[in-house]
């Protein structure tokens, strides 16, 4: 089994505890943490942007990664949404045993 940890960012802190909410309440995730605010400079719509954001970073299984990206892009309120998936590679077993446990489905 392998591990995934999924990052999207968003324009308000409350919309990113919203985010990791939804898919925490899911049992998409085991955690979810929100951290910020961070300062995002970034292209769109042929235009250089800035903009204050908050990243989540919700961890799951490689399995439930799918899931987690679909839930995220369905509530997000961005039209193009950052949502990415970065594979876990090693760490504390006790944690990622405690990951996949968490995320089994219910």
């Amino acid at each position: 089994m392998g591990w995934v940890q999924v990052q999207t960012a968003a324009g308000s802190e409350e919309d990113a505890h919203r985010l990791g909410d939804i898919v925490l309440r899911d049992r998409l995730a085991a955690c979810v943490q929100v951290i910020g605010p961070v300062h995002s400079r970034y292209w769109w719509q042929g235009e250089l942007q800035s903009a204050t954001e908050w990243l989540c970073l919700a961890k799951t299984t490689e399995d439930r990664a799918d899931e987690v990206v679909a839930s995220l892009r369905a509530a997000h309120s961005y039209d193009t949404p950052e949502v990415i998936v970065v594979a876990i590679v090693g760490g504390d077993e006790a944690y990622l045993g405690w990951v996949s446990d968490a995320v089994r489905s219910q």
